[in-house]
């Protein structure tokens, strides 16, 4: 199953949303075989992290990207649902504070980066510094567009201290969204994800996107690659987000560390 190399976006590629379809599921269905597929691979996953948490060599930083209700809670509610909390740990970026904002704007973003053998996860992150605050005109461009090599250069300086970079850009179409909004308005259990920001950030669909896409092109890198997953089935998302996670933790060829006694010089009493 090549997921992986599906998804991944080509470093020096002029990305356009457009070629990509979030509807894509490359044949998968949602069904028994799928099902089975994602539970071996979230199984795979749990086995993967107790080694990196053991060995303390490598760290792992997931960001995850995406329109409004494109699913970064529920990625990380299913995909991450067996691992360990002890190794694993989740930073959700709002809008910067007081402090925040009197420091760089990578500041609070250094700051979150998992330590060796931990799982790193951003729910949003960096990049609204080249989404947001762009599409509000909350800065002038050529403050923000400065900080595209700004960050290339941060995440090429995480991977140089043994922190790999995933990112995943989780691709929806505006007719999902719109569903998924309307789907939260219609169940009481989930009308409380709703605020009126969704709604008014409906309107700037078309320069969100031309932000992501310049987003994709200009921080994709070798050291920090992006994937673009359809996320318009969430079954799907969520087997494409495993496979890569699994794949990326199976290369990296974590072992246990060697234990700090002779165990062989301890007998078990009863």
């Amino acid at each position: 199953m090549g997921l992986r190399n599906q998804f991944l976006v080509r470093p020096g590629k002029k990305v356009r949303l457009k070629d990509y379809d979030p509807n894509e599921t490359l044949g998968f269905e949602n069904d028994d075989d799928s099902h089975g597929m994602l539970q071996k691979l979230l199984k795979k996953l749990d086995e993967l992290q107790y080694v990196l948490y053991a060995s303390k060599k490598f760290a792992l930083l997931i960001v995850l990207q995406g329109m409004d209700s494109s699913g970064k809670d529920g990625t990380i509610r299913h995909v991450m649902s067996g691992v360990d909390p002890q190794g694993c740990r989740v930073t959700s970026f709002k809008v910067p504070t007081t402090e925040e904002l009197g420091h760089d704007f990578l500041w609070r973003i250094h700051k979150a980066t998992p330590a060796r053998g931990e799982i790193g996860i951003f729910n949003r992150s960096h990049y609204e510094d080249v989404l947001t605050v762009r599409v509000h005109k909350l800065i002038p461009k050529r403050e923000w567009s400065k900080r595209y090599d700004e960050i290339n250069n941060f995440e090429k300086f995480l991977f140089e201290n043994d922190a790999k970079v995933l990112k995943f850009y989780l691709h929806i179409s505006r007719k999902e969204q719109l569903k998924r909004f309307e789907d939260r308005v219609n169940t009481p259990q989930k009308q409380w994800k709703l605020s009126a920001a969704d709604f008014h950030e409906r309107r700037y669909w078309k320069s969100y996107e031309a932000a992501y896409e310049d987003m994709l092109s200009k921080c994709n890198t070798k050291w920090a690659p992006w994937y673009i997953v359809p996320s318009d089935h969430k079954w799907f998302r969520n087997l494409v987000i495993s496979h890569i996670l699994v794949k990326t933790l199976e290369d990296m060829n974590l072992k246990f560390p060697k234990p700090v006694i002779n165990v062989h010089a301890y007998k078990i009493r009863t």
